[in-house]
């Protein structure tokens, strides 16, 4: 994806408080969407093209039942790792307050508090790893469309 001026790159824990805070810590919040996608493509002619490079890429488009903002994506590049565990039948996916750290160069986004890559947890958390994450506002993102893919 080509950088564009209006994601805010996070380069710090600094950063990520800020703007944890900026977002409530994902309280009352729910991952809307998620997109990921590589480098690798195979073409017209049957030859594959990869990447030698870390080259998945995730954004994610997250809602919360607050203002200002109410809607935000993050890009994450770099991704090292990603473990989504959706919801049972019965159950929500509400996010009652997530976490984002950095540590040793990569940035851990989870949708669970008391989350971190080195506690083992007795429930399943969401959670994203890469090299390089930045985030942006789309309030105007509300509702129930959807914004990745195409709607069939």
């Amino acid at each position: 994806m080509k950088e564009r001026m209006d994601w805010i790159p996070l380069n710090t824990q600094e950063d990520l408080d800020k703007f944890m805070n900026l977002f409530g810590w994902f309280h009352d919040a729910c991952l809307k969407e998620l997109y990921l996608w590589t480098e690798h493509y195979v073409d017209f002619n049957y030859s594959m093209g990869v990447s030698d490079k870390l080259d998945n890429r995730i954004r994610t488009l997250f809602q919360r039942q607050w203002q200002n903002p109410s809607a935000i994506e993050l890009l994450f590049e770099e991704v090292i790792k990603l473990s989504i565990s959706p919801s049972p039948e019965n159950y929500d996916s509400i996010i009652y307050e997530g976490t984002f750290l950095y540590d040793n160069g990569i940035f851990y986004w989870a949708d669970d508090r008391n989350w971190n890559p080195n506690k083992k947890l007795d429930y399943k958390v969401n959670w994203i790893a890469a090299r390089k994450v930045s985030w942006r506002e789309v309030s105007n993102w509300m509702g129930k469309q959807q914004r990745y893919g195409i709607v069939e």
